[in-house]
């Protein structure tokens, strides 16, 4: 029996590389393994794994389907996370333009399957704090914010390729936390956040609410919806919505912590945090997680609904303080 030809975009990523490994480990002589990168990426870690490194940048249309050729399955990881405005052109660039040229490629290809990672932030959002599903209407304060609007985006480019006759399957991902200390690649701005919380370094919450999951949640969810996603659909992968004063809650119950007494952001002093961290992004010309749009949106209660998930994916989640456990060790 032939290998499965598979393609990763992203693979030095967060989620990428996690999924990488998962697979390597899952389906052992079962696959050959392909990974796109780019020029600048540190490649280190993948020079000792059985993989056939290629590349390439995502706007470079031409390399991306000549790096799909043969392939029957593409997982496409690569994306941009960014909050303040300086990044609204990259976030245009990477997320769709990006997803645009890999659609095409696949098509070019005629590769069977195409996984997508997108995120909540493609999801719509309730008026009144109820828990969204795959279903619920994207919002028009969503728009005016960068990074939700390219990964919306980005999902209209995914359905376009099914339209053209491609399986394409979504992965929604919450706020996605956790350490593997296997993976050199495991690091994330979140993690970084939730140390500093249990360091007792961040006192300070804001109001609002979202949905969290573990990394090796999200690499499963990535797996079924290869193997059993339904085209066309999307999948929301969240395994526990959260106030951050839960979270700060569930970070303090944790052996080991020095969290201080934690206060609430006021809106406006969060807002000039805020535009604090905007000055800081044009300034180092790197993205903040302190941002305007990142504070509104922090102040939002926002919930989403796993059931879609569970029933046709057959996932299951792991509990908050097992994953909490995995960041702070």
């Amino acid at each position: 029996m032939s290998k499965s030809s598979i393609v990763i975009t992203g693979a030095t990523g967060y989620i990428g590389s996690q999924l990488l490994l998962a697979l390597l480990s899952k389906f052992t002589g079962e696959i050959s393994l392909r990974v796109i990168v780019r020029k600048s990426s540190d490649c280190s870690f993948l020079e000792s794994l059985p993989v056939e490194i290629i590349k390439a940048d995502l706007l470079d249309s031409l390399a991306l389907m000549q790096a799909f050729k043969g392939a029957d399955t593409v997982f496409h990881c690569a994306g941009l996370i960014a909050y303040t405005r300086n990044f609204r052109n990259a976030l245009y660039d990477t997320n769709v333009l990006g997803t645009r040229n890999v659609v095409n490629a696949c098509l070019f290809n005629n590769v069977q399957k195409l996984v997508v990672t997108s995120s909540i932030a493609a999801i719509g959002a309730t008026e009144d704090g109820s828990p969204a599903s795959e279903t619920t209407s994207f919002q028009e304060w969503q728009r005016r914010n960068g990074y939700m609007e390219s990964k919306h985006l980005a999902e209209l480019e995914g359905l376009r390729g099914v339209a053209e006759g491609l399986d394409v399957v979504m992965v929604n991902p919450g706020v996605v936390i956790g350490v593997c200390p296997e993976n050199p690649a495991s690091v994330s701005s979140s993690n970084a956040v939730l140390r500093l919380i249990y360091q007792g370094k961040l006192p300070l919450f804001l109001s609002g609410s979202t949905g969290f999951v573990d990394i090796r949640d999200v690499v499963d969810a990535h797996i079924a919806a290869w193997e059993k996603g339904r085209s066309g659909e999307r999948y929301i992968v969240v395994g526990h919505n959260l106030s951050f004063r839960e979270l700060f809650n569930s970070i303090g119950n944790l052996a080991g912590n020095t969290i201080r007494p934690a206060l609430m952001v006021p809106h406006g002093l969060g807002l000039l945090a805020g535009l604090g961290g905007e000055l800081w992004s044009i300034l180092s010309h790197s993205p903040s997680f302190i941002s305007m749009e990142s504070i509104r949106i922090s102040s939002r209660l926002l919930a989403y609904s796993n059931t879609r998930s569970l029933q046709e994916l057959n996932l299951s989640y792991r509990e908050l303080s097992e994953t909490l456990k995995t960041v702070i060790t």
